[in-house]
């Protein structure tokens, strides 16, 4: 009888472990997600003005590869359709359609938990921002932190906020094109950061 409750303590002791250990095998992790982006001001070279990124949706892909038990590599893609409109006291209201797409990589560290891990994202890289005519690319970075909610596992959740900030160059003109006469710019950019906040959910996919 001791034998056999010792048994049963054995094996209720080491279940969670080898579940996590079982977990941990699955090294890729595949998540889209949806999103709320906040944000996004581009200030009006030698002006008050600037033009402001309108709230709105925006969709990415995650792929994570499993480093060691606490830890992960990260890409992460996120594109925003919005419009940005000018905001002025002096000139008519204006607008432009505005595509922002955030490429980069980095890591994640995940706090222990059994179905709930909490989780710290950092990652670095590039941002597109595009308008009808032209185009422009700077260097940004994001912070994240989430929730990943694994009921299953090869199947979860993944709940996050994270910060975007693009650094613009105070010599970058965005949407700039050379017209037969003179320069013409929708928007003429003023050394500053861009800065987002977003908010996402997605459905997580191990392998």
């Amino acid at each position: 009888m001791r034998r056999l409750s010792a048994a049963v303590l054995v094996l209720f002791a080491v279940t969670p472990s080898a579940a996590r250990a079982a977990d941990d095998a699955l090294g890729l992790e595949i998540t889209p997600y949806g999103a709320y982006r906040f944000g996004g001001t581009f200030d009006v070279q030698d002006s008050d003005d600037a033009w402001e990124i309108q709230d709105s949706s925006a969709v990415g892909l995650i792929i994570n590869l499993r480093e060691r038990a606490n830890t992960q590599w990260e890409f992460i893609y996120s594109q925003q359709a919005s419009t940005a409109r000018l905001s002025s006291t002096t000139q008519p209201t204006a607008s432009i359609d505005l595509d922002v797409q955030y490429f980069q990589v980095g890591g994640t560290y995940q706090w222990e938990g059994d179905v709930i891990r909490p989780y710290l994202a950092a990652t670095i890289g590039g941002t597109r921002v595009s308008a009808p005519s032209e185009s422009d690319a700077f260097f940004s970075g994001s912070i994240g932190l989430g929730l990943q909610i694994m009921p299953e596992s090869r199947v979860g959740v993944r709940v996050e906020a994270r910060a975007w900030g693009s650094l613009t160059d105070s010599s970058t003109n965005l949407f700039c094109s050379v017209g037969p006469e003179e320069n013409v710019c929708a928007i003429r950019v003023d050394g500053s950061v861009l800065s987002q906040v977003e908010t996402f959910a997605g459905i997580v996919f191990r392998f």
